[in-house]
């Protein structure tokens, strides 16, 4: 029986104050599968930088290859997703694909080897991210799509607040060994791809309805994809954050994962009422705010008192007034029918911009050091923030 059955509100009718069936399936998918890709995201900073011995240069670069490049995967996902009305289908080809991938972490060592199993996974989601929030998208009431991305949101943070503290415990149990915490990823990834088969209903536009792809392109929607892409490019990466932290408090690979545990409580405890706020009073202040959020929490690394507290409050904050708050203010500008292959352009780049903030950020680093490194990244993001209050793309 599908989960997902619950009464579903048509797109565009007002949303009154319940969430669809559908999107509450597919945050239970995001909060097993989470837990899974988080137990690994926890870990691989300081593995690749401590274990491997990596240089900044090099980990900005497999960072930077972790989100970046699936840019073509995601396009031409959305597409066929779109094209062939299948966006389960191809949200479970990305699932499992991530899945699969989890295995190549217990035979991977180099560099190399690492790259290709990062890129194999990062495909994964490439494909699955845009059709899944197409699905929530397509099963949620205009009026309410920020409430609704907020609780997906909310119960994938569920998932990435319970990874980090699996991997912590799988490392204290198995006495520091990553190939325990890579096999324990593996079977909570599994469990997603079942549950994503059995729970999760696919949601379909009639055939005359759907227009050509050139259509998606409006002038509003290029200044969405633009802006969001540009401050992605100046924005500084997860892991540079929590490297920066684990060597201010100098924490050992057992208590290092607590670190996006702290973030991933925030961005819990705000994801809902801040995707609430967005719908009221404008999805693209609340997106600006949460970079804001971000700016302060690399500033706060350049003062001689670091408050980690602070730092991964700020840190939550920003992924709770951006992670869903976007998708909910692209969407309702795209046909329905292309909901998936907008996103997808959207996601894309996102993704090639993490690619180059990743990449420069660790030659800065290695370069010049970090102080140079966080100050030339603040002021581009300042200079970013001003233009996208100023330029605003969206009028609410």
């Amino acid at each position: 029986m599908y989960l997902a059955t619950a009464r579903q509100a048509p797109e565009g009718a007002r949303g009154g104050g319940r969430v669809a069936g559908n999107v509450l399936a597919l945050g239970l998918v995001s909060l097993v599968t989470d837990i899974s890709s988080e137990m690994v995201t926890a870990v691989l900073p300081l593995y690749f930088v401590v274990a491997l011995g990596l240089s900044p240069l090099l980990f900005g670069v497999l960072d930077g290859l972790y989100s970046g490049v699936t840019a073509v995967v995601r396009l031409l996902g959305g597409h066929v997703a779109d094209r062939f009305q299948r966006r389960k289908a191809v949200a479970l080809a990305g699932y499992g694909l991530s899945a699969a991938a989890k295995i190549g972490f217990l035979v991977a060592s180099s560099p190399v080897a690492l790259g290709g199993v990062l890129a194999v996974d990062r495909t994964g989601k490439g494909l699955r991210t845009a059709p899944r929030d197409a699905l929530i998208s397509l099963s949620s009431p205009a009026d309410g799509l920020g409430r609704a991305f907020g609780v997906h949101r909310a119960m994938d943070t569920v998932g990435a607040f319970i990874g980090p503290l699996a991997a912590m415990f799988v490392l204290w149990a198995s006495l520091g060994s990553y190939d325990a915490v890579f096999v324990t990823s593996l079977c909570f990834a599994v469990l997603g791809v079942v549950l994503l088969a059995l729970l999760v209903r696919d949601r379909q536009s009639p055939a005359a309805t759907r227009p050509r792809l050139r259509s998606l392109w409006t002038r509003e929607f290029r200044r969405v994809v633009g802006w969001a892409a540009l401050l992605g490019a100046v924005a500084v990466g997860d892991g540079f954050l929590y490297l920066l932290l684990q060597q201010e408090l100098r924490l050992d690979a057992v208590h290092f994962p607590l670190l996006a545990l702290g973030t991933a409580a925030v961005y819990l405890l705000l994801a809902v009422p801040l995707g609430r706020l967005a719908d009221r009073v404008g999805r693209w202040p609340v997106f600006l705010t949460g970079h804001v959020a971000l700016a302060a929490a690399f500033g706060l690394l350049l003062t001689p008192y670091v408050n980690v507290f602070v730092v991964l409050a700020l840190h939550g904050l920003f992924y709770a007034a951006t992670d869903g708050v976007l998708p909910a203010a692209a969407g309702p500008l795209l046909p329905a029918a292309l909901r998936t292959s907008g996103l997808a352009v959207l996601q894309t780049g996102q993704a090639l911009a993490k690619l180059v903030s990743s990449v420069l950020f660790g030659a800065l680093w290695t370069i010049w050091g970090v102080s140079t490194a966080l100050t030339v990244s603040l002021t581009a993001l300042a200079a970013v923030l001003v233009g996208a209050a100023v330029l605003r793309p969206l009028s609410s």
